[in-house]
Protein backbone atom coordinates (compact mmCIF):
# COMPACT_ATOMS: atom_id res chain seq x y z
CA UNK A 1 0.00 0.00 0.00
CA UNK A 2 1.35 3.40 -1.03
CA UNK A 3 0.05 6.83 -0.23
CA UNK A 4 0.97 8.06 -3.72
CA UNK A 5 1.82 6.09 -6.85
CA UNK A 6 3.47 8.01 -9.66
CA UNK A 7 3.10 6.22 -13.00
CA UNK A 8 6.11 7.20 -15.09
CA UNK A 9 9.81 7.39 -14.30
CA UNK A 10 10.88 10.21 -16.61
CA UNK A 11 11.88 13.74 -15.65
CA UNK A 12 8.32 14.80 -14.78
CA UNK A 13 7.33 11.68 -12.83
CA UNK A 14 10.54 11.53 -10.82
CA UNK A 15 10.42 15.27 -10.12
CA UNK A 16 6.86 14.98 -8.79
CA UNK A 17 7.83 12.07 -6.53
CA UNK A 18 10.95 13.82 -5.20
CA UNK A 19 9.10 17.08 -4.49
CA UNK A 20 6.30 15.27 -2.61
CA UNK A 21 8.91 13.33 -0.62
CA UNK A 22 10.71 16.55 0.29
CA UNK A 23 7.53 18.11 1.63
CA UNK A 24 5.99 15.04 3.25
CA UNK A 25 8.72 12.53 4.16
CA UNK A 26 6.22 10.51 6.18
CA UNK A 27 4.31 9.45 3.05
CA UNK A 28 5.00 6.22 1.23
CA UNK A 29 5.60 7.06 -2.44
CA UNK A 30 6.15 4.63 -5.31
CA UNK A 31 7.38 5.47 -8.82
CA UNK A 32 6.53 2.84 -11.42
CA UNK A 33 8.12 2.69 -14.85
CA UNK A 34 10.13 0.28 -17.01
CA UNK A 35 13.87 0.33 -16.37
CA UNK A 36 14.76 0.39 -20.07
CA UNK A 37 12.61 3.50 -20.79
CA UNK A 38 12.18 2.51 -24.42
CA UNK A 39 11.42 5.62 -26.50
CA UNK A 40 10.93 7.74 -23.39
CA UNK A 41 11.09 11.45 -24.17
CA UNK A 42 13.26 12.37 -21.15
CA UNK A 43 16.26 10.23 -22.00
CA UNK A 44 16.15 11.17 -25.69
CA UNK A 45 15.76 14.91 -25.09
CA UNK A 46 18.30 17.62 -25.72
CA UNK A 47 17.14 18.89 -22.31
CA UNK A 48 17.24 22.54 -23.30
CA UNK A 49 16.13 24.87 -20.52
CA UNK A 50 14.50 27.25 -22.95
CA UNK A 51 11.60 29.57 -22.22
CA UNK A 52 12.08 32.67 -24.36
CA UNK A 53 13.83 30.44 -26.91
CA UNK A 54 10.46 28.74 -27.49
CA UNK A 55 8.49 31.94 -28.08
CA UNK A 56 6.53 32.17 -31.33
CA UNK A 57 4.14 34.70 -32.82
CA UNK A 58 1.28 32.83 -31.10
CA UNK A 59 2.74 32.77 -27.57
CA UNK A 60 1.10 35.97 -26.33
CA UNK A 61 -2.05 36.00 -28.45
CA UNK A 62 -4.34 33.89 -26.27
CA UNK A 63 -4.79 33.45 -22.49
CA UNK A 64 -4.01 29.72 -22.64
CA UNK A 65 -0.83 30.30 -24.65
CA UNK A 66 0.10 32.98 -22.12
CA UNK A 67 -0.52 30.47 -19.31
CA UNK A 68 1.82 27.92 -20.89
CA UNK A 69 4.45 30.64 -21.22
CA UNK A 70 3.92 31.56 -17.54
CA UNK A 71 4.70 27.97 -16.53
CA UNK A 72 7.87 28.06 -18.66
CA UNK A 73 8.94 31.37 -17.06
CA UNK A 74 8.34 29.98 -13.57
CA UNK A 75 10.47 26.94 -14.43
CA UNK A 76 13.24 29.17 -15.82
CA UNK A 77 13.38 30.98 -12.48
CA UNK A 78 13.27 27.68 -10.56
CA UNK A 79 16.02 25.73 -12.32
CA UNK A 80 19.04 27.10 -10.38
CA UNK A 81 17.27 26.39 -7.06
CA UNK A 82 16.04 23.03 -8.35
CA UNK A 83 19.56 21.88 -9.24
CA UNK A 84 20.89 23.13 -5.89
CA UNK A 85 18.18 21.16 -4.05
CA UNK A 86 18.99 18.09 -6.14
CA UNK A 87 22.63 18.39 -5.13
CA UNK A 88 21.56 18.54 -1.49
CA UNK A 89 19.53 15.36 -2.00
CA UNK A 90 22.26 13.28 -3.62
CA UNK A 91 25.51 14.95 -2.59
CA UNK A 92 28.09 16.84 -4.60
CA UNK A 93 29.78 13.75 -6.04
CA UNK A 94 26.56 12.15 -7.30
CA UNK A 95 25.44 15.43 -8.87
CA UNK A 96 28.77 16.04 -10.61
CA UNK A 97 27.59 14.63 -13.96
CA UNK A 98 24.65 17.03 -14.03
CA UNK A 99 26.80 19.97 -12.96
CA UNK A 100 29.45 19.13 -15.58
CA UNK A 101 26.82 19.07 -18.33
CA UNK A 102 25.33 22.46 -17.44
CA UNK A 103 25.41 24.77 -20.46
CA UNK A 104 24.90 28.39 -19.48
CA UNK A 105 23.42 30.49 -22.27
CA UNK A 106 21.58 29.94 -25.55
CA UNK A 107 22.28 31.55 -28.91
CA UNK A 108 19.27 31.67 -31.25
CA UNK A 109 20.32 32.08 -34.88
CA UNK A 110 18.19 33.52 -37.66
CA UNK A 111 19.72 31.78 -40.67
CA UNK A 112 19.65 33.41 -44.08
CA UNK A 113 18.19 30.15 -45.41
CA UNK A 114 15.26 30.07 -42.97
CA UNK A 115 11.65 30.62 -43.98
CA UNK A 116 9.37 33.50 -43.12
CA UNK A 117 7.77 31.87 -40.09
CA UNK A 118 11.13 31.31 -38.40
CA UNK A 119 11.89 34.99 -39.00
CA UNK A 120 8.57 36.08 -37.50
CA UNK A 121 9.17 33.86 -34.47
CA UNK A 122 12.64 35.35 -34.04
CA UNK A 123 11.17 38.86 -33.99
CA UNK A 124 8.51 37.77 -31.48
CA UNK A 125 11.24 36.30 -29.28
CA UNK A 126 13.25 39.54 -29.29
CA UNK A 127 10.16 41.67 -28.61
CA UNK A 128 8.99 39.45 -25.74
CA UNK A 129 12.41 39.42 -24.07
CA UNK A 130 12.61 43.22 -24.33
CA UNK A 131 9.07 43.77 -23.05
CA UNK A 132 9.49 41.49 -20.03
CA UNK A 133 13.00 42.56 -19.09
CA UNK A 134 14.66 39.20 -19.81
CA UNK A 135 18.48 39.57 -20.05
CA UNK A 136 19.41 39.30 -23.72
CA UNK A 137 21.40 40.95 -26.47
CA UNK A 138 21.84 40.78 -30.21
CA UNK A 139 25.40 39.73 -31.06
CA UNK A 140 27.50 39.38 -34.18
CA UNK A 141 27.76 35.81 -35.50
CA UNK A 142 31.57 35.99 -35.17
CA UNK A 143 31.19 36.29 -31.38
CA UNK A 144 29.55 32.85 -31.04
CA UNK A 145 32.00 30.05 -30.34
CA UNK A 146 31.10 26.96 -32.33
CA UNK A 147 29.02 28.79 -34.94
CA UNK A 148 30.63 28.04 -38.30
CA UNK A 149 27.92 27.67 -40.96
CA UNK A 150 28.52 26.93 -44.60
CA UNK A 151 28.74 29.79 -47.05
CA UNK A 152 25.26 30.90 -48.00
CA UNK A 153 23.80 30.01 -44.59
CA UNK A 154 25.38 32.70 -42.42
CA UNK A 155 22.95 34.00 -39.76
CA UNK A 156 21.30 37.31 -40.42
CA UNK A 157 20.86 37.91 -36.68
CA UNK A 158 21.83 36.15 -33.45
CA UNK A 159 20.05 36.52 -30.11
CA UNK A 160 21.86 35.64 -26.89
CA UNK A 161 19.57 34.50 -24.05
CA UNK A 162 21.86 34.58 -21.02
CA UNK A 163 19.75 32.62 -18.54
CA UNK A 164 18.82 29.75 -20.84
CA UNK A 165 20.87 26.66 -21.59
CA UNK A 166 20.73 22.90 -21.17
CA UNK A 167 21.69 19.95 -19.00
CA UNK A 168 22.37 16.36 -19.96
CA UNK A 169 18.95 14.69 -19.84
CA UNK A 170 20.34 11.24 -19.14
CA UNK A 171 22.49 12.55 -16.26
CA UNK A 172 19.58 14.48 -14.74
CA UNK A 173 17.21 11.49 -14.82
CA UNK A 174 19.91 9.39 -13.11
CA UNK A 175 20.34 12.08 -10.43
CA UNK A 176 16.57 12.26 -9.89
CA UNK A 177 16.50 8.48 -9.43
CA UNK A 178 19.23 8.77 -6.83
CA UNK A 179 17.38 11.62 -5.10
CA UNK A 180 14.20 9.54 -5.00
CA UNK A 181 16.15 6.69 -3.41
CA UNK A 182 17.71 9.01 -0.83
CA UNK A 183 14.26 10.38 0.00
CA UNK A 184 12.81 6.91 0.55
CA UNK A 185 10.76 6.73 -2.64
CA UNK A 186 10.17 3.15 -3.78
CA UNK A 187 11.08 2.56 -7.43
CA UNK A 188 9.27 -0.27 -9.17
CA UNK A 189 10.77 -1.28 -12.55
CA UNK A 190 7.57 -2.38 -14.27
CA UNK A 191 4.85 -1.30 -16.67
CA UNK A 192 1.38 -0.34 -15.46
CA UNK A 193 -1.32 -2.26 -17.31
CA UNK A 194 -4.44 -0.75 -15.78
CA UNK A 195 -5.83 1.52 -13.09
CA UNK A 196 -7.76 -0.01 -10.19
CA UNK A 197 -11.00 1.46 -8.89
CA UNK A 198 -12.74 1.17 -5.53
CA UNK A 199 -16.46 0.44 -5.23
CA UNK A 200 -17.23 4.16 -5.07
CA UNK A 201 -15.43 4.84 -8.35
CA UNK A 202 -12.23 6.39 -6.99
CA UNK A 203 -8.88 5.18 -8.35
CA UNK A 204 -7.42 2.91 -5.69
CA UNK A 205 -4.15 1.79 -7.24
CA UNK A 206 -2.63 0.17 -10.30
CA UNK A 207 -2.19 -3.28 -11.79
CA UNK A 208 1.19 -4.11 -13.32
CA UNK A 209 1.83 -6.03 -16.52
CA UNK A 210 2.86 -9.11 -14.53
CA UNK A 211 -0.42 -9.12 -12.58
CA UNK A 212 0.85 -7.57 -9.35
CA UNK A 213 -1.30 -4.89 -7.76
CA UNK A 214 -0.19 -1.78 -5.91
CA UNK A 215 -2.86 -0.08 -3.79
CA UNK A 216 -2.63 3.70 -3.45
CA UNK A 217 -4.46 6.65 -1.99
CA UNK A 218 -3.66 8.73 -5.10
CA UNK A 219 -2.29 7.97 -8.56
CA UNK A 220 -0.41 10.52 -10.68
CA UNK A 221 -0.29 9.83 -14.42
CA UNK A 222 3.12 11.03 -15.61
CA UNK A 223 3.82 8.25 -18.11
CA UNK A 224 4.03 10.38 -21.23
CA UNK A 225 2.19 8.90 -24.20
CA UNK A 226 1.14 5.85 -22.14
CA UNK A 227 -0.92 8.13 -19.89
CA UNK A 228 -3.65 8.54 -22.50
CA UNK A 229 -4.54 4.85 -22.74
CA UNK A 230 -4.58 4.51 -18.94
CA UNK A 231 -6.85 7.55 -18.56
CA UNK A 232 -9.24 6.14 -21.18
CA UNK A 233 -9.86 3.14 -18.90
CA UNK A 234 -11.58 5.22 -16.23
CA UNK A 235 -12.85 8.35 -17.99
CA UNK A 236 -15.75 8.49 -20.48
CA UNK A 237 -14.98 8.57 -24.18
CA UNK A 238 -14.24 12.12 -25.29
CA UNK A 239 -13.61 13.47 -21.78
CA UNK A 240 -9.90 14.16 -22.34
CA UNK A 241 -8.17 15.18 -25.59
CA UNK A 242 -6.48 12.14 -27.14
CA UNK A 243 -2.76 11.73 -26.51
CA UNK A 244 -0.86 11.64 -29.77
CA UNK A 245 2.66 10.30 -30.29
CA UNK A 246 5.30 12.79 -31.41
CA UNK A 247 8.18 10.55 -32.48
CA UNK A 248 11.50 12.34 -32.75
CA UNK A 249 15.09 11.48 -33.62
CA UNK A 250 18.30 13.01 -32.28
CA UNK A 251 21.93 11.97 -32.54
CA UNK A 252 24.96 12.43 -30.31
CA UNK A 253 28.25 12.93 -32.13
CA UNK A 254 31.95 12.96 -31.30
CA UNK A 255 34.25 15.53 -32.85
CA UNK A 256 37.67 14.30 -34.00
CA UNK A 257 40.26 16.72 -35.42
CA UNK A 258 37.59 19.35 -36.10
CA UNK A 259 38.51 21.88 -33.42
CA UNK A 260 36.72 22.55 -30.13
CA UNK A 261 32.93 22.49 -29.98
CA UNK A 262 30.94 25.49 -28.84
CA UNK A 263 30.22 25.67 -25.08
CA UNK A 264 26.67 26.97 -25.48
CA UNK A 265 23.37 25.84 -26.95
CA UNK A 266 22.95 27.01 -30.55
CA UNK A 267 19.46 26.73 -31.96
CA UNK A 268 17.05 28.21 -34.46
CA UNK A 269 13.63 29.65 -33.61
CA UNK A 270 10.75 27.22 -33.87
CA UNK A 271 10.19 26.73 -37.57
CA UNK A 272 7.19 26.02 -39.78
CA UNK A 273 5.27 23.10 -38.32
CA UNK A 274 8.07 21.92 -36.07
CA UNK A 275 10.52 22.73 -33.30
CA UNK A 276 13.81 24.55 -33.68
CA UNK A 277 16.95 22.85 -34.93
CA UNK A 278 19.40 22.66 -32.01
CA UNK A 279 22.99 21.67 -31.28
CA UNK A 280 23.69 21.14 -27.58
CA UNK A 281 27.06 20.57 -25.87
CA UNK A 282 27.36 17.42 -23.78
CA UNK A 283 29.55 16.74 -20.76
CA UNK A 284 32.37 15.34 -22.90
CA UNK A 285 34.53 18.14 -24.29
CA UNK A 286 34.23 16.79 -27.83
CA UNK A 287 30.61 15.56 -27.73
CA UNK A 288 27.44 17.26 -29.00
CA UNK A 289 23.75 16.51 -29.33
CA UNK A 290 21.89 17.30 -32.57
CA UNK A 291 18.09 17.41 -32.61
CA UNK A 292 15.36 16.91 -33.47
CA UNK A 293 12.59 15.64 -35.72
CA UNK A 294 8.89 15.22 -34.96
CA UNK A 295 6.29 12.96 -36.61
CA UNK A 296 2.84 13.02 -34.99
CA UNK A 297 0.58 9.94 -35.11
CA UNK A 298 -2.39 8.64 -33.15
CA UNK A 299 -0.51 5.51 -32.17
CA UNK A 300 3.11 4.37 -31.82
CA UNK A 301 5.06 4.99 -35.02
CA UNK A 302 7.26 2.13 -36.27
CA UNK A 303 10.27 4.44 -36.37
CA UNK A 304 11.53 7.75 -37.70
CA UNK A 305 11.22 9.01 -41.26
CA UNK A 306 14.58 8.71 -43.00
CA UNK A 307 14.02 11.90 -44.97
CA UNK A 308 13.51 13.96 -41.81
CA UNK A 309 16.66 12.51 -40.26
CA UNK A 310 18.61 13.41 -43.40
CA UNK A 311 17.21 16.95 -43.40
CA UNK A 312 18.03 17.47 -39.71
CA UNK A 313 21.67 16.46 -40.12
CA UNK A 314 22.08 18.45 -43.34
CA UNK A 315 20.63 21.61 -41.81
CA UNK A 316 22.76 21.28 -38.66
CA UNK A 317 25.88 21.09 -40.85
CA UNK A 318 24.75 23.94 -43.07
CA UNK A 319 23.30 26.40 -40.53
CA UNK A 320 25.27 25.74 -37.32
CA UNK A 321 28.68 24.13 -37.93
CA UNK A 322 29.85 22.63 -41.18
CA UNK A 323 32.38 20.42 -39.37
CA UNK A 324 29.47 18.44 -37.90
CA UNK A 325 29.37 16.69 -41.27
CA UNK A 326 32.71 15.01 -40.48
CA UNK A 327 32.01 14.27 -36.82
CA UNK A 328 31.26 10.69 -35.78
CA UNK A 329 27.76 9.54 -34.83
CA UNK A 330 27.84 7.87 -31.41
CA UNK A 331 24.23 7.18 -30.49
CA UNK A 332 20.87 7.51 -32.19
CA UNK A 333 18.13 8.57 -29.78
CA UNK A 334 14.44 7.98 -30.53
CA UNK A 335 11.90 9.42 -28.13
CA UNK A 336 8.15 9.94 -28.19
CA UNK A 337 6.71 13.25 -27.01
CA UNK A 338 3.24 13.14 -25.39
CA UNK A 339 1.08 15.56 -27.41
CA UNK A 340 -2.62 16.16 -26.66
CA UNK A 341 -4.64 16.98 -29.75
CA UNK A 342 -4.73 20.68 -28.81
CA UNK A 343 -0.98 20.71 -27.93
CA UNK A 344 -1.62 21.92 -24.34
CA UNK A 345 -0.64 19.90 -21.25
CA UNK A 346 -2.92 17.86 -19.01
CA UNK A 347 -2.13 18.94 -15.46
CA UNK A 348 -4.01 18.41 -12.19
CA UNK A 349 -6.98 16.42 -10.85
CA UNK A 350 -9.99 15.18 -12.80
CA UNK A 351 -13.53 14.03 -12.02
CA UNK A 352 -12.32 10.58 -10.92
CA UNK A 353 -11.26 10.88 -7.25
CA UNK A 354 -7.68 9.90 -6.57
CA UNK A 355 -6.46 10.42 -10.15
CA UNK A 356 -4.19 13.31 -11.16
CA UNK A 357 -2.45 14.15 -14.43
CA UNK A 358 1.09 15.42 -15.06
CA UNK A 359 1.50 14.72 -18.76
CA UNK A 360 0.84 15.93 -22.28
CA UNK A 361 3.72 18.40 -22.06
CA UNK A 362 4.77 18.15 -25.74
CA UNK A 363 8.23 19.84 -25.93
CA UNK A 364 7.99 21.52 -22.51
CA UNK A 365 8.08 18.60 -20.08
CA UNK A 366 11.78 18.56 -19.27
CA UNK A 367 12.09 22.32 -18.89
CA UNK A 368 8.79 22.66 -17.03
CA UNK A 369 9.32 19.71 -14.66
CA UNK A 370 10.28 21.76 -11.55
CA UNK A 371 7.16 23.95 -11.84
CA UNK A 372 4.90 20.98 -12.61
CA UNK A 373 6.34 19.03 -9.68
CA UNK A 374 5.67 21.90 -7.27
CA UNK A 375 2.11 22.25 -8.53
CA UNK A 376 1.31 18.54 -8.18
CA UNK A 377 2.84 18.43 -4.70
CA UNK A 378 0.76 21.44 -3.69
CA UNK A 379 -2.40 19.91 -5.20
CA UNK A 380 -1.89 16.75 -3.16
CA UNK A 381 -0.59 18.30 0.06
CA UNK A 382 -1.90 21.89 0.06
CA UNK A 383 -0.01 24.97 1.34
CA UNK A 384 0.70 26.76 -1.94
CA UNK A 385 3.17 29.64 -1.82
CA UNK A 386 2.24 33.03 -3.25
CA UNK A 387 4.61 32.32 -6.12
CA UNK A 388 2.81 29.06 -6.95
CA UNK A 389 -0.65 30.64 -6.79
CA UNK A 390 0.32 33.07 -9.53
CA UNK A 391 0.90 30.30 -12.11
CA UNK A 392 -2.36 29.69 -14.06
CA UNK A 393 -2.38 25.89 -14.16
CA UNK A 394 -6.21 25.89 -14.14
CA UNK A 395 -6.17 26.33 -17.93
CA UNK A 396 -4.74 22.82 -18.28
CA UNK A 397 -7.48 20.85 -16.49
CA UNK A 398 -7.42 17.42 -18.18
CA UNK A 399 -11.16 17.10 -18.86
CA UNK A 400 -11.92 19.58 -21.63
CA UNK A 401 -12.81 20.08 -25.23
CA UNK A 402 -9.70 20.75 -27.34
CA UNK A 403 -8.51 24.28 -26.64
CA UNK A 404 -8.91 26.51 -29.71
CA UNK A 405 -6.76 29.64 -29.87
CA UNK A 406 -8.04 30.70 -33.31
CA UNK A 407 -11.01 30.17 -35.59
CA UNK A 408 -11.11 27.38 -38.16
CA UNK A 409 -10.64 29.79 -41.12
CA UNK A 410 -7.64 31.29 -39.32
CA UNK A 411 -6.29 27.78 -38.71
CA UNK A 412 -6.66 26.95 -42.43
CA UNK A 413 -4.67 30.05 -43.41
CA UNK A 414 -2.03 29.50 -40.73
CA UNK A 415 -1.54 25.84 -41.65
CA UNK A 416 -1.24 26.71 -45.35
CA UNK A 417 1.48 29.27 -44.55
CA UNK A 418 3.33 26.70 -42.44
CA UNK A 419 3.06 24.09 -45.19
CA UNK A 420 4.50 26.46 -47.81
CA UNK A 421 7.33 27.42 -45.44
CA UNK A 422 8.04 23.76 -44.70
CA UNK A 423 8.43 23.10 -48.41
CA UNK A 424 10.93 25.97 -48.54
CA UNK A 425 12.85 24.54 -45.55
CA UNK A 426 12.93 21.13 -47.26
CA UNK A 427 14.58 22.62 -50.35
CA UNK A 428 11.70 23.55 -52.66
CA UNK A 429 12.65 26.52 -54.86
CA UNK A 430 10.24 28.48 -57.02
CA UNK A 431 11.26 30.00 -60.40
CA UNK A 432 12.38 33.61 -60.22
CA UNK A 433 9.06 35.02 -61.43
CA UNK A 434 7.01 33.35 -58.63
CA UNK A 435 6.93 33.69 -54.86
CA UNK A 436 5.54 31.07 -52.45
CA UNK A 437 1.89 31.95 -53.20
CA UNK A 438 1.24 28.92 -55.48
CA UNK A 439 2.59 26.58 -52.80
CA UNK A 440 0.46 28.27 -50.18
CA UNK A 441 -2.70 28.08 -52.29
CA UNK A 442 -2.07 24.41 -53.09
CA UNK A 443 -1.68 23.69 -49.37
CA UNK A 444 -4.73 25.78 -48.46
CA UNK A 445 -6.94 23.72 -50.79
CA UNK A 446 -5.83 20.48 -49.16
CA UNK A 447 -6.15 21.85 -45.62
CA UNK A 448 -9.60 23.29 -46.37
CA UNK A 449 -10.73 19.90 -47.74
CA UNK A 450 -9.52 18.22 -44.56
CA UNK A 451 -11.50 20.56 -42.32
CA UNK A 452 -14.56 20.17 -44.56
CA UNK A 453 -14.35 16.39 -44.06
CA UNK A 454 -14.94 16.78 -40.30
CA UNK A 455 -18.54 16.90 -39.10
CA UNK A 456 -17.90 19.85 -36.78
CA UNK A 457 -14.22 20.84 -36.97
CA UNK A 458 -12.04 22.35 -34.28
CA UNK A 459 -9.06 24.56 -35.08
CA UNK A 460 -5.82 22.62 -34.77
CA UNK A 461 -2.19 23.69 -34.60
CA UNK A 462 -0.38 23.51 -37.97
CA UNK A 463 1.84 20.61 -36.94
CA UNK A 464 -1.23 18.49 -36.17
CA UNK A 465 -2.54 18.79 -39.73
CA UNK A 466 0.24 16.87 -41.41
CA UNK A 467 0.00 14.17 -44.11
CA UNK A 468 -1.68 11.75 -41.70
CA UNK A 469 -4.84 13.85 -42.06
CA UNK A 470 -4.31 15.42 -45.48
CA UNK A 471 -3.79 12.05 -47.16
CA UNK A 472 -7.21 10.34 -47.03
CA UNK A 473 -5.55 6.94 -47.41
CA UNK A 474 -3.18 7.32 -44.44
CA UNK A 475 -3.65 4.35 -42.10
CA UNK A 476 -2.66 5.13 -38.53
CA UNK A 477 -0.17 2.78 -36.83
CA UNK A 478 -2.52 2.70 -33.82
CA UNK A 479 -5.26 0.84 -35.66
CA UNK A 480 -4.54 -1.22 -38.75
CA UNK A 481 -7.06 -0.48 -41.46
CA UNK A 482 -8.27 2.77 -39.82
CA UNK A 483 -7.63 6.18 -41.34
CA UNK A 484 -6.31 8.91 -39.06
CA UNK A 485 -9.07 11.27 -40.11
CA UNK A 486 -11.67 8.68 -39.06
CA UNK A 487 -10.06 8.38 -35.61
CA UNK A 488 -10.17 12.15 -35.28
CA UNK A 489 -13.79 12.38 -36.41
CA UNK A 490 -14.78 9.63 -33.95
CA UNK A 491 -13.10 11.45 -31.05
CA UNK A 492 -14.70 14.81 -31.89
CA UNK A 493 -18.18 13.24 -31.94
CA UNK A 494 -17.55 11.64 -28.55
CA UNK A 495 -16.08 14.84 -27.10
CA UNK A 496 -19.02 16.99 -28.18
CA UNK A 497 -21.46 14.47 -26.73
CA UNK A 498 -19.59 14.21 -23.43
CA UNK A 499 -19.10 17.95 -22.96
CA UNK A 500 -22.61 18.82 -24.13
CA UNK A 501 -21.47 20.83 -27.13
Amino acid sequence: MADVVVVGNGAVGLSVAVEIARRAPELKISVIGPAERSRAASVAAGAMLNCFGEVTTHTRRHPVSEARFAVARAALDLWPRWLAALEEDVGEAAASAVRASWSDGTFVIMSSSSGRIAGENFEAMCATAAELGEPHELVAPEQVDGLAPRLGHRPLRVLHLRREGAVDGRALVAALERAACERGVERVPATVRSLLRASGGAVSGVELADGRRVAAGAVVLAAGVASGALADQVLPSGAVPPMLHGTGLAVTVKRVNTGPRGPHVIRTPNRAGTCGLHVVPLAGEDEQYIGATNVITFGPAPGVHLGLAQTMMRQASEQVDQTLAVSYAQKWLIGTRPIPLDCYPLIGPCSVPGLLFATGTYRDGFHGSPAIARHLATTLLGSATREEKDIPFAHFAPERMPIETMSVPEAVDDTARHAADTMHDQGTRMPWWLDSTPLQEWARARVHAFYESLDEPVALAPEMVDPQFLDPQFLDPAAAGTRSVDLLRRYLRAARTHHGM
